[in-house]
């Protein structure tokens, strides 16, 4: 094994808890089932308020299951970004950073994982697309990132990462740390930020039953009520006794294929077993160097190491936050760039590709550039201000025109 690579798989494991907490995620808020029902299940009538409240009301924190996703957004595969990630990580070494490849790689084409949950502090997600297995693990404060191929794993500590509360249970408010987890853990608290979307802006109904990875579901259909929003409708279905999302699928408004479509193939509410967070024995494990004091924390240590803890304090005094112009599903997020137009300082080679990239586009602020997806469009001005959200383009126009 090369030296780069050692060092590579080390910066893996400080992206281990919040990977983690996304495989549940992305377990718990939905999942699309490997082969459909041969027909939908007869099931007690239940009004949309009355599902909404059996999903908050769910207290499941013990899980286990295959998954299957598919993502397509409209963007490239990132397979191949993987290495350019890790050549920035290293300081341009070109050491590999697997758990952030791994993660570019959701962003499109099919996967399989494999995902397991013993309540907020004890969580597993499996990447099983390749023949040797990636996994990240975390059991309360330890945390494994595990490389199938080389059988070594690299752990870290992180503190407040999750585990039993002062109460003494397993949950994702409190956790013992008196404040809350920086993402929500369990399935009730993944449920719970999901609906947070749901106000005067959405329809919501049930849409009908469905069976899922061989369990009855009532499926929930979110709708915006709003014109202008990239997202044509969101489907949830949810298991009819524990009342945990077992399905998940986003329609674009533009029609097509769904943009995200991602379910149980197989589901377990059982324990799963103690060793199942935890690499396995006969794995190298080794130890991530603590990141030099001080240094801005989240990033690859090839990165981190060189920038301030705080990197507020590095920004031009002219920088300002993003406006969130609008609300309900066409809010856009609007940024002005520090420092004047966009095109200052920009070879003219660069901006002939952006032109390539994105679409021109005038209106009544002036011209500028709209780069698009399934999901996010982004609208960049000619006087440097960023227009973005999961909106149309149009919408992007007349909200750089002056819409609310």
């Amino acid at each position: 094994m090369a030296p780069n690579d050692s060092a590579g798989r080390r910066r893996t494991a400080r992206y281990a808890v919040p990977v983690a907490v996304a495989g549940v995620a992305a377990a718990t808020i939905g999942l699309v089932p490997a082969l459909a029902a041969s027909g939908d299940p007869e099931l007690p009538q239940i009004t949309a308020e009355q599902l909404v409240e059996k999903i908050a009301a769910s207290d499941v924190q013990q899980l286990s299951g295959t998954v299957k996703v598919t993502t397509d957004l409209g963007l490239p595969s990132f397979a191949g970004l993987e290495d350019l990630v890790g050549a920035a990580g290293a300081g341009g070494a070109g050491a590999e950073d697997p758990g952030v490849g791994k993660l570019m790689e959701l962003a499109s084409g099919t996967h399989t994982l494999r995902v397991a949950a013993d309540g907020s502090g004890k969580q597993r997600l499996d990447f099983v697309d390749d023949a040797a297995e990636y996994s990240l693990i975390r059991n309360g404060e330890d945390v494994w990132a595990y490389d199938g191929a080389s059988r070594e794993a690299v752990h870290s500590t992180e503190k407040d990462a999750g585990g039993e509360g002062a109460d003494g249970k397993a949950g994702g408010k409190d956790s013992g740390t008196g404040r809350e987890p920086e993402l929500p853990a369990t399935p009730q608290d993944l449920a719970q930020e999901a609906l947070k979307a749901v106000d005067d802006t959405t329809s919501v109904t049930v849409d009908g039953t469905a069976r899922i990875a061989g369990r009855d579901a009532y499926q929930l259909l979110i709708k915006p009520k709003q014109s202008g929003s990239t997202i044509g409708s969101i489907k949830v279905a949810v298991d009819a006794e524990k009342g945990v999302p077992l399905k998940f699928t986003l329609m674009p408004s533009g029609g097509g294929k769904a943009a995200i479509d991602a379910g149980f193939t197989k589901v377990d509410f059982g324990a799963p077993a103690a060793s199942t967070f935890a690499p396995p024995r006969d794995a190298k494990v080794t130890q991530e160097p603590q990141a030099p004091e001080g240094a801005a924390e989240g990033l690859p240590e090839g990165l981190a190491k060189d920038l301030p803890k705080d990197l507020s304090k590095d920004l031009p005094e002219d920088f300002a936050g993003p406006n969130v112009i609008g609300e309900g599903w066409t809010a856009v997020a609007q940024l002005s760039a520090p420092g004047g137009g966009a095109g200052e300082g920009v070879p003219a080679e660069a901006d002939r590709f952006l032109d390539v990239l994105g679409d021109k586009v005038t209106g009544k602020f002036g011209s500028g550039t709209v780069f698009k997806t399934r999901l996010v469009n982004a609208l960049l001005t000619d006087d440097g201000k960023l227009y973005a959200g999961a909106v149309t383009p149009e919408r992007l126009v007349e909200v750089a025109g002056g819409a609310k």
